[in-house]
């Protein structure tokens, strides 16, 4: 019966995640977003110089790679708790209690749309790179391999720990403020937008303990050359760090995310979701 029961959430959450796919498609806003910053990390690279130091690798490719992680990142942990943030001042959560494996559903239908989002995005980047910028690509059936299992891990480490930090957010109004910081000190400070190690070495072991730097190294074990490992800190890869760092923040991430939407949904009630209607009206007449 529990089998049952566990198969029906995921079926749910499935569909309810194909739904919110088209809704995504039908909207020409949302759309425009993943848009903008594809075309961002184009006009970047297009104007970076010179190769890695110490390498005969282009800049280029460095940053391409970068941004590739960074956009990953961006959708898991700050596009998903803006849109969690949301629902929930909307009564997503509210209905959710009423639901039996609402919350499991919930937590698979947006897991579907930010990796299909996520992968879409990535595709679009590194074919508009290469065809524009000349960008890089994998080398060889390892290189593909290789991308496609560090972005399915990057993308478990950020989406549940997204799924967390959303469910503890106050407001939509205030969700971004106090993302947007602290994700752009990491991407300055994880090596997605230079070579990692003309970072003070200090910076480099804070850097490490986040996912990012992890994302964009695995990433660029995929689409730069072999040589092009002498330029990160310790001269190589370290792939297997890579899988074991990616996946602590993925068991991390589970463990936060679940009860944390759980309590949330718990602590909605229509006098909440109807308290917060009325802040907002008040604020937009204030505004107006």
């Amino acid at each position: 019966m529990k089998g049952t029961h566990m198969t029906g959430h995921w079926r749910a959450g499935l569909q309810r995640g194909g739904i919110e796919l088209r809704q995504l498609l039908r909207n020409p806003k949302e759309l425009t977003g993943h848009l903008t910053n594809v075309l961002v990390a184009l006009v970047v690279a297009a104007f970076v110089g010179d190769d890695v130091p110490g390498t005969q690798t282009p800049m280029t490719h460095l940053v391409l790679a970068g941004f590739a992680a960074y956009l990953l990142f961006q959708i898991g942990l700050v596009n998903l708790p803006q849109i969690l943030v949301t629902e929930r001042e909307e009564g997503a959560l509210l209905r959710l209690r009423a639901t039996p494996g609402g919350i499991r559903a919930y937590l698979v239908a947006k897991c579907v749309l930010v990796v299909v989002t996520a992968l879409g995005t990535l595709a679009l980047l590194l074919l508009t790179a290469a065809v524009f910028v000349d960008g890089p690509l994998p080398h060889g059936p390892g290189g593909w391999l290789t991308l496609l299992w560090v972005t399915t891990l990057g993308l478990l480490a950020v989406v549940p720990l997204g799924a967390a930090i959303g469910a503890v957010l106050p407001n939509p109004r205030e969700a971004l403020a106090l993302i947007m910081l602290p994700v752009m000190g990491l991407l300055v400070t994880s090596g997605t937008v230079f070579p990692i190690t003309s970072l003070p070495v200090p910076v480099q072991q804070v850097a490490s303990v986040f996912p990012l730097k992890w994302m964009a190294q695995g990433l660029r074990s995929a689409l730069l050359p072999d040589a092009a490992r002498t330029a990160e800190a310790a001269g190589s890869w370290e792939l297997p760090v890579v899988a074991l760092v990616l996946t602590a923040w993925t068991v991390l991430g589970f463990l936060l995310a679940v009860p944390l939407l759980r309590r949330a949904a718990r602590r909605e009630s229509g006098s909440r979701l109807s308290a917060r209607r009325r802040r907002a009206e008040q604020s937009g007449a204030l505004s107006a």
